[in-house]
């Protein structure tokens, strides 16, 4: 092969990989470019994101709650009383909406079990140890919750502890299911009992403390009862309010 004919063939061949060189070159500043505004419209939807869930919309109240509301002053801490005439007063439910306290706390945890004065009854079948229901229970029926006996009655059990003790059913002192007043027991027991304590991570409390149309002095007691389970040393503030009705703050000094 003559020395020119070698030389032809170089030159073709420089020029092949310069073309191909060129050829990736602008593939690569195409897929760049491409890259580049695929990065710009994520940053945008996102800033598009980010700028609607920073939006809010106010609450709007309705007029009923409005003019609730323009019966008490939100700056001034009301008596206890004073408080409870003004949340029934405020409720503007149609139906025996039901009241509610809420606390801050200084501390957060459980703060321990109440028994209100006046609320609903608990729905447990609580009875009272006599001839019937010593012969029902030894028939092997157990139609009950909680049993009552007194130190008199409470011999005639003992027969029955394999029965009753695996269902904590046997009368004991400790809980109030062993007396000599058993009616006074029942009344005590049928009480509704709620454990109070705050939520977990913050140290605020919210209770149901009754009902609208409970008298005012009911409700009155129920919350005194709870300021005293609470005490009174440890809330930072109390606000009552119904179902549907403003908050009423309470000045627990007086």
């Amino acid at each position: 092969m003559s020395k020119t004919t070698q030389e032809n063939k170089a030159k073709k061949l420089k020029t092949k990989v310069e073309e191909q060189d060129l050829e990736l070159t602008q593939k690569a500043n195409m897929e760049t470019e491409t890259e580049a505004v695929e990065e710009t419209a994520e940053v945008s939807e996102t800033a598009e994101a980010e700028t609607t869930k920073t939006v809010k919309v106010a609450k709007v109240r309705g007029k009923k709650y409005q003019a609730a509301k323009k019966k008490i002053d939100v700056m001034k801490f009301y008596p206890l009383a004073e408080a409870v005439k003004l949340v029934k007063e405020t409720s503007f439910s149609k139906f025996d909406g039901k009241i509610e306290a809420h606390i801050t706390t200084y501390d957060a945890g459980n703060v321990g079990e109440i028994a209100f004065p006046h609320l609903e009854t608990s729905s447990k079948n609580i009875v009272i140890l006599n001839d019937a229901v010593l012969a029902e229970i030894k028939e092997g029926k157990v139609n009950f919750d909680i049993l009552i006996a007194t130190p008199v009655t409470m011999p005639k059990l003992l027969p029955f502890a394999r029965v009753l003790g695996p269902k904590g059913l046997m009368p004991n002192p400790k809980n109030g299911t062993l007396t000599d007043k058993p009616e006074e027991a029942v009344k005590k027991l049928s009480v509704a009992k709620t454990m109070v304590k705050t939520e977990k991570k913050a140290p605020v409390i919210h209770i149901i403390v009754g009902k609208v149309s409970q008298t005012e002095s009911d409700l009155v007691e129920n919350v005194a009862e709870l300021i005293k389970v609470v005490k009174a040393t440890k809330i930072k503030k109390l606000a009552l309010c119904a179902t549907m009705g403003p908050c009423v703050k309470v000045d627990i000094t007086k």
